[in-house]
């Protein structure tokens, strides 16, 4: 243990001051390894594995996550339903490259961009990365790093249109949010719409997917998503207590399990490649995908 520990400090380039803060964060790291481990042995669907948040106290990952239920409705929209065995918008070159937002509360805004870059793809067949620090600075019906929803940032964008992310970088990772910088320039790229799709209905999600990514919210507290690494994650103890928003980006089947494919937000060195397969089940579905998922258009 105290080898693999050493090597994981040397690995993420970690440093403690102290001998009490070296044995505090080796103490973290031997749980998390117990329960991999264990998992591990369990012949589950998928597989754990340590990476950065594996010596992060549970106060820290908290600053990762950062949903929170809009209150204001958002209209249900139905979709034609799905005759596709798998969608895939990555290969498709629907999706920007996985992005971080480090220790700020800001998933919702990255899910955000992504939903719009999906929905333009699709309307214009140009791929952009839009600007996370737009909405975080700027959509003041949110909360900035203090968490805030999809729905609300398609609400923002059907005033604002969105900013390119080399326009108007992200800062916000240590937790700072700078004033809105309102003379960043501006893409012609708005919300002409957005539209729940009908919760609690895996045929509906994927129906939606057909068309384009879709934001989605899930738990993202328990250790079976925050150390995933490979294969698809089924079962209930990832839980369904929304808290974090991510990107579904499309849907098939791996080894007879049927699967969503999400895009999270915590960097390529996270998941699968920043990616994360989650297993499509009845219901809430796991880690409670379906039940408030969203989907922007765009002119």
């Amino acid at each position: 243990m105290q080898a693999a520990f050493m090597q994981h400090v040397a690995n993420h380039g970690l440093s403690y001051g102290t001998v009490e803060e070296y044995n505090f964060r080796q103490t973290i790291f031997a749980g998390i390894d117990a329960e991999i481990s264990a998992h591990n042995q369990s012949n589950s669907t998928y597989t754990l594995g340590h990476n950065f948040m594996s010596t992060m106290t549970q106060g820290e990952k908290k600053k990762m996550l950062g949903y929170v239920a809009p209150i204001v409705p958002t209209e249900i929209v139905t979709f034609p339903s799905s005759n596709a065995d798998t969608v895939n918008w990555v290969t498709k070159g629907g999706v920007t490259p996985v992005k971080n937002q480090a220790s700020c509360g800001s998933c919702w805004s990255f899910s955000s961009t992504g939903a719009m870059e999906g929905a333009h793809f699709v309307a214009s067949g140009k791929l952009l990365s839009f600007s996370e620090q737009q909405l975080v600075s700027c959509s003041k019906l949110n909360h900035a790093c203090n968490g805030g929803s999809m729905a609300l940032a398609f609400r923002f964008y059907k005033s604002h249109a969105a900013v390119l992310e080399a326009d108007y970088p992200y800062t916000s990772g240590a937790g700072q949010v700078a004033a809105c910088d309102s003379s960043k320039p501006a893409t012609t790229v708005t919300a002409s719409a957005y539209a729940m799709v009908t919760p609690n209905d895996s045929a509906q999600l994927k129906a939606a997917l057909d068309k384009a990514p879709v934001s989605v919210a899930i738990e993202a507290d328990k250790s079976a998503f925050q150390m995933y690494k490979s294969g698809v994650l089924t079962g209930s103890a990832c839980g369904t207590q929304l808290d974090h928003g991510v990107l579904a980006v499309g849907y098939g089947t791996e080894n007879g399990t049927p699967y969503y494919l999400v895009k999270n937000s915590w960097g390529p060195t996270w998941g699968d490649a920043g990616y994360i397969k989650i297993g499509i089940e009845s219901g809430a579905g796991v880690c409670g995908i379906q039940e408030q998922p969203v989907q922007p258009t765009t002119n």
